[in-house]
């Protein structure tokens, strides 16, 4: 049983000022109880409607019995019945067309599964958290000094029961959360799960805000996987969709027979756009971005198509749209709206991600507020993703007249905090996956793809791929079927999965990977310039001046026995890694054998120096050492980081340092 009190004036007040954050509360279906009775509360926003009522299982979808009552002239009305009820349930709308419109409930908490489209009634409360400790250590973190590995999921088409139905939430708690633990990811970015009717819009074209869909188990079965993956140490993404929302007939749109929540059509994605003059649309989605981190305990939000809510003229012809009232292009309601919703959510969630899909150049969307931000504390890197695909897909040929669309990004890499993202956008709608956009023959393309790995991860701003790119499928993404789990049954595929699996863990343990993502002291070329080899060279180094770590990628099918490199310290490097071991389905040129001591040679802009082997579409990973012990025939390197036994070097040693 829910203990409440019905909607106040002072709640519909700010409600109407864009101000009432938990709306969800006192709006939709709640089971209270008033004065000793026990019975079941209504609340739903339809101005200009002439009549509203609530038809359900309860009183035979009669539309004209249980008539609902509008608070002044508020747009708000409400209805107590006592009687604990139960089942489906929508809002029968009156027009002042006499028409009548039956409508899901927008604060519905769950749904029927599609076709069907009538709101559940049904309560959120009951279940027992058990993630205390992983909330408490939230609260206290800054994301972008940890590492994140996050794996995009369509809960859809990951897996699929035999019969071809979907999985329930307990099937991927069993699978899913197992499976990331094993491959050493440190997120789940879910694909909507809010309520949507079609599954080919992935999610993207919702109807149900607050209803976590019906297609997989119950917002409590939810609950429970994302319970469980916090005390597994893994953290809940949700994407999240703001923009626009779609047009079936039980939604959102035409709400009373005509614009509530909307503000225009979005020609482009077939869509209605939220319009962000309305206080009420603002009250409406900050309150459900806080219900996702208050009911279900998630850990971010991904905010779908921000440039789209930034830019009055985005996707439209000339002529499709009205300049703002300082006669410029920019949105400034939405932009408004987005800067209260982040204040909000960091306000009471600290420690969580907001992070946002902007396309374009706009400044300072990972800034706060304060200094004009639009207060994320991440956006999505397509700059980056567009470019180093390009790249990628380039013959190895002309690699050394594209060498730019690498290294560009390096001047923009710290204006803002990036997500490097390799999202199920990249491999749709005849894109080709991404091991089919490498170039070359077999061998070639899991080479090239372990590159761009490579460099993803090495790249300063944190990691994002979309299930399958582990698997490196040839195929496209397929929404309707289940990832191609049989590749594994084939060396190379299985081979690729363990370079993924390696690489995470390796990220997780190295911080020089990640502790300095926002700043130019955490990233330091090397060679950014040898476009003729096609090869870059950089440094990524942690808060410790000790901590760093030289990536060398080879982007040219071509072999290097004495590669020499210039270094930022003498002393001895060890391979800490290397992409073309066998292990990974590499040709096994590997540097070892014996750690690598440092010459007197200036190269690289740098007086000390080494010679290494350079394998063909390849990375290659080296970590100073600084304890070692001595062995017949060379040195053999212990992995810690302090020096104490510089005395013991052999003289022929010290005089190579």
């Amino acid at each position: 049983m829910k203990e409440s009190v019905f909607l106040n004036l002072e709640e519909i007040h700010l409600f109407s000022r864009g101000e009432l954050h938990n709306a969800y509360t006192k709006f939709g279906a709640h089971i209270i109880e008033d004065n000793g009775v026990l019975g079941t509360y209504f609340a739903v926003w339809v101005p200009e409607a002439k009549s509203v009522s609530v038809a359900g299982d309860f009183n035979g979808w009669k539309a004209k019995q249980d008539w609902m009552i509008e608070t002044g002239d508020t747009g708000v009305w409400t209805l107590f019945i006592p009687e604990k009820l139960t089942g489906l349930y929508k809002f029968a709308i009156q027009t002042k067309n006499d028409e009548v419109f039956l409508k899901s409930d927008p604060f519905a908490f769950y749904s029927e599964l599609r076709p069907l489209t009538a709101s559940k009634l049904y309560s959120l409360e009951g279940y027992h958290w058990r993630d205390q400790h992983w909330i408490a250590s939230r609260v206290k973190s800054h994301p972008q000094d940890k590492p994140l590995l996050i794996y995009e999921v369509h809960a859809g088409s990951w897996h699929r029961k035999r019969d071809g139905g979907f999985y329930h939430w307990l099937d991927f708690t069993d699978e899913l959360i197992r499976y990331i633990l094993e491959m050493g990811y440190t997120h789940i970015e879910f694909m909507p799960l809010m309520e949507h009717p079609y599954d080919g819009s992935w999610g993207y074209q919702i109807t149900g805000y607050y209803s976590c869909t019906s297609r997989f188990g119950t917002p409590h079965d939810f609950m429970y996987f994302v319970d469980c993956c916090h005390r597994a140490g893994i953290g809940v993404i949700l994407d999240w969709v703001p923009g626009h929302f779609c047009k079936d007939g039980h939604g959102l749109g035409k709400f009373n027979g005509s614009s509530v929540y909307e503000k225009d059509e979005h020609g482009k994605w077939g869509t209605y756009t939220f319009n962000f003059s309305k206080p009420e649309v603002w009250s409406f989605l900050i309150s459900n971005a806080i219900f996702w981190f208050d009911k279900f305990h998630i850990d971010g939000l991904r905010i779908d198509g921000v440039s789209s809510m930034l830019y009055l003229d985005f996707e439209k012809p000339d002529k499709g749209w009205e300049r703002n009232i300082q006669g410029g292009r920019e949105n400034l309601e939405a932009i408004a709206f987005m800067q209260r919703l982040n204040e909000v959510v960091f306000q009471d969630f600290p420690g969580v991600l907001m992070a946002a899909e902007e396309s374009t150049d706009w400044p300072l969307v990972s800034y706060p507020t304060y200094v004009h931000g639009l207060g994320y504390n991440f956006k999505w890197n397509m700059g980056w993703m567009n470019d180093t695909l390009r790249y990628m897909q380039r013959e190895f040929a002309c690699r050394k007249d594209n060498h730019n669309l690498l290294n560009f990004s390096l001047t923009y890499a710290f204006s803002e905090n990036y997500v490097l993202p390799l999202s199920h956008d990249e491999v749709v709608h005849g894109k080709q996956s991404l091991l089919d956009k490498m170039p070359g023959d077999y061998w070639q393309k899991f080479a090239g793809l372990r590159n761009l790995i490579s460099y993803q991860m090495g790249h300063p701003g944190k990691k994002l791929m979309f299930m399958g790119g582990e698997l490196a499928q040839f195929i496209e993404w397929r929404y309707d079927a289940e990832l191609d789990w049989l590749l594994l049954d084939y060396e190379m595929h299985k081979k690729f999965q363990e370079y993924i699996k390696h690489f995470n863990k390796l990220y997780q343990r190295e911080k020089a990977f990640w502790e300095n993502d926002h700043e130019w002291s955490g990233f330091e070329w090397i060679d950014a310039d040898n476009r003729n080899q096609s090869i870059l060279i950089f440094c990524r180094r942690g808060k410790d001046p000790k901590d760093f770590l030289i990536i060398i990628i080879n982007f040219q099918p071509v072999a290097y026995r004495n590669f020499r490199l210039g270094v930022p310290q003498r002393g001895i490097y060890q391979e800490l890694f290397n992409s073309d071991q066998e292990i990974f389905g590499g040709s096994g040129c590997l540097n070892n054998t014996a750690p690598k001591v440092t010459e007197r040679i200036r190269w690289h802009g740098r007086t000390f120096s080494l010679r290494i082997k350079v394998p063909p579409l390849a990375t290659i990973i080296l970590k100073p050492q600084y304890k070692y012990k001595l062995r017949r025939g060379g040195v053999a390197c212990l992995p810690t980081k302090i020096i104490s036994n510089w005395h013991t070097l052999p003289k022929s040693v010290k005089r190579k340092v």
